[in-house]
């Protein structure tokens, strides 16, 4: 009698385990199944608003296409919104949108990348561990900040060495994006140096090459997808700057004939005349027009880094191998 009621106790207990066990079971499998719907909903949601964005842009941009035409709106010397009748000739600031940015590309581009070999290769970890951290702030620094660091410190400096009636030229704006953008670049680039195997340099030296030769043939072509990401946020933080660049630029809607004059980019535009613009005028899709040619050449931008990158990744697993 007694073995009988043991044994019941005992698979009683045992049936009350295996329900325990299911329901943790159900309940992991309810959760993995949330987390899996909101990251899905998360990723939807990215691309539904990307989408969106598109379609208002390029919606909004149409009329002004339409009525102008896009040689016109493209290839058009003047842009005098106010005159009557009025110009929308975009050609002087694609012009000097892509001045400025080729000027602060040439800027952040070699110091960032310099940068980030010195802080990843050469530097100490103690004073890796101060310095990263300070280039990571600088990244996250307002443009509003380096607007007014340009104009209170390079525009009366570029006036007086060169010059110039006036210090709020392309080149001054080129100065300020470059360096906007060569914490973004020396921040990324160290982290795609700094993932590079250290077995990698290890076996370099030890064959017998210098660290300037290990540096140049294994660290850099390991590290080139990362590299070109890093560039890549470079050109995207100095093309889609809209203050810093509206405060030193000089703000004059003419075709620079050098840098040493005053320009007016893209995004100062949208940005000093968008909220003085009545709503559904062809002033206003004008400007959205202006919206849709800076997307459209960030994005070709963007699609040209990655068929960039791709090759790279592609070229160093075949080496690999």
């Amino acid at each position: 009698m007694v073995a009988g009621v043991e044994a019941y106790a005992v698979r009683g207990a045992g049936s009350r385990n295996t329900g325990r066990r299911r329901w943790r079971r159900r309940q992991r499998r309810l959760s993995e199944t949330a987390v899996h719907t909101l990251l899905a909903a998360a990723a939807a949601s990215s691309l539904v608003f990307l989408m969106s964005m598109i379609l208002v842009i390029f919606q909004q941009a149409a009329p002004a296409v339409i009525a102008i035409g896009p040689a016109e709106l493209i290839l058009g010397k003047d842009w005098y919104p106010t005159s009557d009748p009025p110009s929308f000739g975009a050609l002087p600031l694609l012009a000097a949108s892509a001045a400025v940015t080729v000027g602060a590309i040439t800027i952040a581009v070699p110091l960032g990348l310099l940068s980030a070999l010195f802080i990843s290769q050469i530097l100490p970890s103690r004073a890796r561990s101060i310095i990263k951290p300070a280039v990571e702030l600088l990244a996250g620094l307002p443009s509003v900040v380096y607007g007014l660091f340009g104009m209170g410190l390079i525009a009366p400096l570029t006036m007086r060495v060169f010059r110039l009636p006036t210090g709020l030229t392309a080149f001054t704006a080129s100065i300020v994006l470059g360096i906007m953008a060569l914490p973004t670049v020396a921040a990324v680039a160290e982290d795609a140096f700094s993932s590079v195997p250290r077995a990698y340099k290890e076996a370099s030296l030890a064959l017998g090459a210098t660290m300037w030769e290990t540096i140049s043939k294994v660290l850099v072509p390991a590290a080139a997808p990362g590299v070109v990401a890093a560039v890549l946020l470079g050109v995207g933080r100095a093309m889609g700057e809209t203050m810093a660049v509206l405060m030193v630029a000089g703000g004059a809607a003419v075709i620079p004939r050098s840098m040493f004059q005053p320009a007016r980019p893209i995004t100062a535009t949208i940005a000093a005349e968008m909220g003085e613009t009545p709503v559904g005028s062809l002033h206003y899709h004008s400007l959205f027009a202006l919206a849709a040619m800076l997307f459209i050449m960030t994005a070709a931008f963007n699609f040209a880094a990655e068929v960039l990158a791709r090759r790279l990744r592609t070229q160093i697993g075949g080496d690999a191998r």
